[in-house]
């Protein structure tokens, strides 16, 4: 019911929102008036845990058009709950919003083109504190979840070449390896993979997986190999193609 209620909210059209919420709300709110208390019994009133209704309203697209949504949740504008939102989305990790709802958020995200460069920086914002709890607690659990919402953020896609640009230029790239991000970028067709495999930044591993996948065509790995390259990197090369005979 949960699940159901929260995909309602974040996917309705504004008179079907006001409508939910009008039924849901205990009495007509005013801005400002104890809004973290009034979006909380609304979201009693609807089954749903509050940061899923704050989530769920807060990503949807008609919200900054509906003052008369606000006001029931007693927040004064559009800026307000997104605030909340966002501390929200980017700090949660699979408690308050299910890794299900995550992927509707991404989803609902990917409907504007080209996506939004605040939505984008909020992605990038979350995956950080994601990584770093993944960091400290080596959570399987954890690392799964962040692995399935990783691939949603380029199948969407929810992001652009830009984000997926500062991914790799991170030095380090153990979460990259823990994802298959590379995979997922050259599947997105973000960036053309000619451009990615000859980017010094892609490690010599990853490329390896890249040819054994299939991504990458032959004459693009011999012409990397005519090139002055590391030697860990030629060894990998010239064993991925090995192993192609």
């Amino acid at each position: 019911m949960a699940e159901s209620r929260f995909t309602e909210i974040l996917t309705a059209s504004s008179e079907h929102l006001l409508k939910v919420l009008y039924q849901a709300a205990s009495q007509p709110g005013e801005p400002g008036a104890d809004a973290g208390r009034r979006s909380e019994m609304t979201a009693k009133s609807l089954g749903i845990r509050h940061g899923q209704l704050i989530c769920a309203i807060g990503f949807n697209r008609h919200i900054d058009t509906l003052p008369d949504v606000l006001g029931l949740l007693g927040f004064a504008g559009a800026a307000d709950i997104y605030r909340l939102r966002d501390r929200i989305f980017t700090q949660d990790i699979y408690r308050h919003l299910r890794l299900r709802e995550i992927l509707a958020i991404y989803h609902q995200m990917a409907l504007d083109h080209p996506p939004q460069a605040a939505m984008q920086e909020l992605v990038a914002v979350r995956l950080d504190h994601l990584e770093g709890y993944i960091e400290k607690s080596v959570s399987t659990h954890c690392i799964e979840r962040y692995r399935a919402e990783l691939r949603a953020v380029y199948a969407e896609p929810a992001v652009s070449v830009e984000f997926a640009e500062k991914r790799l230029a991170r030095e380090d790239s153990g979460f990259r390896a823990i994802a298959n991000e590379i995979f997922l970028i050259a599947e997105s067709r973000l960036i053309p993979i000619g451009d990615l495999f000859f980017r010094d930044s892609v490690h010599p591993e990853e490329k390896r997986r890249l040819i054994a996948r299939g991504l990458v065509p032959k004459d693009l790995v011999t012409s990397r190999l005519d090139e002055a390259i590391p030697e860990s990197e030629r060894e990998a090369l010239e064993a991925a193609l090995t192993d192609l005979t």
